[in-house]
């Protein structure tokens, strides 16, 4: 056999100082991984309530139209009343108008 000679790894040999950074290093990368979870989490949180308020919103609009539409068809049919009670006012007036004059005449009559 060869002989061999034994070299010390760098590994097994590390100063503490860069033990203790290492530790650092690894609570704070396990701490930004946590602060990472967390965000990612409210991130779809929030886009979920998006989506459910966009939803809502879209509901919203929807019944909006309905009712200008249901508002428009209800002023159509005002304006077709109140027309027909102007047109029903002036027949009666008139009617009203050839009663008193017949009163009138049969007045100047009797006299």
């Amino acid at each position: 056999m060869a002989p061999t000679i034994a070299v010390p790894s760098v590994q097994n040999h590390r100063s503490p100082a860069k033990v203790a950074q290492e530790e650092v290093l690894r609570r704070r990368n396990e701490e930004l991984e946590r602060e990472l979870k967390r965000s990612l989490e409210r991130e779809e949180k929030m886009k979920t309530e998006l989506q459910k308020t966009w939803q809502r919103l879209r509901v919203a609009e929807d019944a909006e139209e309905r009712l200008c539409s249901q508002l428009g068809e209800l002023e159509a049919e005002a304006m077709d009343q109140a027309r027909d009670y102007r047109q029903r006012l002036v027949t009666l007036m008139e009617q009203l108008s050839v009663a008193q004059k017949v009163i009138e005449s049969g007045s100047v009559q009797m006299v």
